[in-house]
């Protein structure tokens, strides 16, 4: 069973009842893999200049600097293994939807990079749509423009 935000459950094969879990109440998952910090639950859809002033006045967990992610460190969420990419198995907020990234569009700034879950695109859209919002912390541990993404 993959982590939940940070912890792990083993269960014995002698358990014949099934786990359930608080998922609202966990709010940061840690990544072993890069050593960010994702915020667990997206507050929802919103503009990129609003997810930014979001991710700014974000206070979780005891931590206030929060921010977006780039869209290097969205793709490593990715397995990059697989045919078809999906979410690691260890990210415990799988889903297939489209989120925004930091990283603004350098042929025109008007728009930003946004990472598509559905499929693993990775494609520009204008900052005045709206899309998911995760926010993360720390510095990764990887280089950024080591992925596709970035020129």
């Amino acid at each position: 069973m993959p982590p939940i935000c940070g912890f792990v459950f083993v269960v014995s094969h002698r358990c014949k009842r099934q786990l359930t879990l608080d998922t609202q109440r966990i709010q940061v998952w840690q990544d072993r893999e890069t050593g960010l910090q994702w915020q667990c639950q997206s507050p929802g859809k919103m503009t990129w200049h609003d997810a930014q002033v979001y991710a700014k006045a974000l206070n979780l967990s005891g931590h206030n600097d929060w921010r977006l992610p780039s869209a290097a460190e969205l793709e490593s969420l990715l397995d990059r293994s697989r045919y078809r990419p999906e979410m690691r198995e260890a990210v415990p907020f799988r889903d297939l939807r489209s989120y925004w990234s930091s990283t603004t569009f350098a042929e025109n700034t008007d728009n930003a990079w946004i990472v598509m879950f559905d499929g693993a695109y990775i494609l520009s859209y204008s900052k005045k749509n709206i899309y998911q919002v995760r926010c993360v912390r720390g510095e990764p541990r990887f280089r950024k423009e080591s992925l596709s993404c970035q020129k």
